[in-house]
Parts: C-alpha cells; sequence; structure tokens
C-alpha cells in the first residue's frame, strides 16, 4: 500500500505562497503599461486594438518582403493570415494574446513575412526570437487607415467567398456600426461612431493621465468640457496606459460636422492642459473626484 506523502509544514506551504505571488509581482512589473508607446502612431493603434469595427492600415515596417496590412479583426478574431492576393493581414483585435501585447504584435509580423499564401496564424506565442516591435516596424511612420463600413474586405476582389465564408461576412456586417476618423487638426486620435440612438465621439490622447485628468476637471469645472450644441462629456476610461475621453453626440450631424468644434475644444484643452502643474481649485478637485468615479479600465 502505498504511503502518503506528509503534508507541507503551514510555514513552508506559506513561503512558497509568498514566492510565487513576488514572482508574479515581478513578471507583471515587465510588462509596460503603455506597451505601443515608442510608436508614433500609438493612439491609432490603440483606438484600432479597441473599438474601431472595421479598418485597415498599412504598417511602416522596416522589411517587407510582402505587403502587410494592420486589420481591426480578422476572421475568427485570429492573430493574422496571408491571404491569396498575398497580402498579409495583422490581426488587432484577436481572440487570445499574452500579457505582453507589444511582442505579440511582434510575433504576428515576423510570422507574416515569412508565411505561405493562404497560410493563417490562430494566436501569436512569442518567444525568446521574437524581436522588438521596433526592430520590425519604423516607430517614426504613419498609419493611413482606410475604414470600412462591412467586412467585405476580408475576400480579395474578384474572388467568390466560398458559402461559410459568405455566411460569416454577412453576420459580422450586421454588427458593424458607422464609424469615421475625425479629420482634425488635433492631437491623438478622435474617432467618430453612429450607435443608433446616439453618437459618441472616443478621443485617445497620449499625454500624462494625471496631467489630463487635471484638463477634464479643470474644464468641467468651467463648463467648457463639450464640443457646443449637440453634446455632452460622456466620461473617459483608460487602456493600454492612455485615457480616452467619450462624449455623446447628436446622431443627426455628421462626423464631419465636428471637426471644427473639437479644434476648438482643444485650444481650451491646450490652455488647461498648460496648467497641470498647479494645484486644482475646491470647485476643480470636486470636478475631478465625479469624474474619477465614473472612469473604467478596459485593460
Amino acid at each position: 500500500m502505498a504511503r502518503k506523502k506528509a503534508p507541507k509544514p503551514k510555514n513552508a506551504a506559506r513561503a512558497e505562497l509568498l514566492a510565487k505571488r513576488a514572482a508574479e509581482r515581478a513578471a507583471a512589473a515587465q510588462i509596460p503599461v503603455r506597451p505601443f508607446a515608442d510608436l508614433a502612431f500609438e493612439a491609432d493603434l490603440v483606438a484600432l486594438r479597441e473599438f474601431v469595427p472595421s479598418a485597415v492600415a498599412e504598417l511602416p515596417l522596416r522589411k517587407n518582403s510582402r505587403p502587410v496590412q494592420l486589420a481591426t479583426v480578422l476572421p475568427g478574431a485570429i492573430a493574422a493570415l496571408v491571404r491569396t492576393d498575398n497580402i498579409g493581414y495583422i490581426g488587432a483585435q484577436v481572440a487570445g494574446e499574452s500579457p505582453d501585447l507589444a511582442a505579440d504584435f511582434a510575433e504576428s509580423i515576423r510570422w507574416v513575412l515569412d508565411a505561405s499564401t493562404g497560410d493563417s496564424l490562430n494566436r501569436a506565442e512569442p518567444d525568446d526570437d521574437t524581436p522588438d516591435l521596433t526592430d520590425l516596424i519604423d516607430a517614426d511612420g504613419s498609419l493611413e487607415v482606410t475604414v470600412h463600413q462591412d467586412f467585405n474586405w476580408w475576400v480579395p476582389e474578384g474572388s467568390d467567398p466560398d458559402p461559410s465564408v459568405a455566411s460569416t461576412i454577412s453576420q459580422a456586417n450586421v454588427a458593424v456600426m458607422p464609424s469615421a476618423r475625425i479629420a482634425a487638426d488635433v492631437p491623438g486620435a478622435p474617432w467618430w461612431v453612429d450607435a443608433g440612438d446616439k453618437a459618441h465621439l472616443r478621443w485617445v490622447r497620449t499625454e500624462d493621465e494625471e496631467a489630463l485628468m487635471s484638463t477634464l476637471a479643470r474644464l468641467s469645472a468651467s463648463g467648457e468640457l463639450h464640443l457646443g450644441e449637440g453634446s455632452r462629456f460622456a466620461g473617459s476610461f483608460r487602456t493600454h496606459g492612455l485615457l480616452v475621453p467619450v462624449f455623446d453626440l447628436d446622431p443627426e450631424r455628421h462626423a464631419d460636422e465636428w471637426a471644427a468644434p473639437l479644434e476648438e475644444l482643444e485650444q481650451r484643452f491646450a490652455a488647461a492642459l498648460a496648467r497641470s502643474d498647479e494645484d486644482l481649485t475646491a470647485a476643480e478637485r470636486r470636478a475631478r473626484d465625479g469624474l474619477r468615479s465614473r472612469q473604467v479600465t478596459l485593460r
């Protein structure tokens, strides 16, 4: 009869648990809060990863053995694929990912540059050989984003998808909400979406979060945190280390109509941001506390 293992002493078990937690904290500390901070197009990349329904943009790669497009989402939310027309695609919104998003992204790029036509990658699995993202991407490059109002671009032009693919595209198209990047001369990445009963503006900003929160508080306290008639400040969320103010908008107005009001808001925003080192007034502190109480974190 096999002898039962003697239980570990309580002190040993606790020491093991503490060591495990310390290792987890150390590993988490190595993961950057802003995984895409080294890229000039960080704000748009974050938008494409988090809330833009359907869009593509050619990546500014240092090595380019084939055209490679960044796509909001690919069929099945996979990490990457090479279409039959030899164009490579990297998925921004994926079904599975590791804690190190920049490494996932780099591994998907490395894979797609060497993959064969028709191949697909379900999930990126970075390892010790995965290069740094900036070794693959021109960090000072830009994204020329093409927004689509459907997912018909999943299939090369002139090709007939098989019935299962056609059905998948049809189902995906139903869920797409009209979206646009607002062409305004402002920092960050302002994106408009028509959600039906109302429209939204999500403005991804790259400045320090505390400075931005103080700026929002100053504008809120002075009644200047808006885009004019038909708009209201709805709150903010943080994602990938960035703060994203959100505004509710009149859905009857076209996305282009908000460019000028956004530029006017940016003038007020810049003036308030320049005062970020100054202490907030009592009213501004109350406004900041209210803004923080409604804030959410996506990741």
